[in-house]
């Protein structure tokens, strides 16, 4: 699996925010939003295997 670029425009509050979240954590901008995003990734295909094992079994 290889790496890609991806490239945003953010406003300055955001980035700001951004930082502080980064740098209580010890990590770059970079790392924190993209620990984010996969996380959010992971929460989403979560809710969705419950939903379908919910149907599945029929639970109400």
């Amino acid at each position: 699996m290889g790496t890609s670029v991806l490239s945003l425009r953010i406003d300055g509050e955001l980035l700001e925010r951004l930082r502080d979240h980064a740098a209580k954590r010890g990590m770059s901008v970079q790392d924190y939003v993209v620990r984010t995003l996969v996380r959010d990734d992971f929460d989403e295909r979560f809710q969705t295997a419950v939903a379908e094992t919910e149907k599945f079994y029929g639970v109400t």
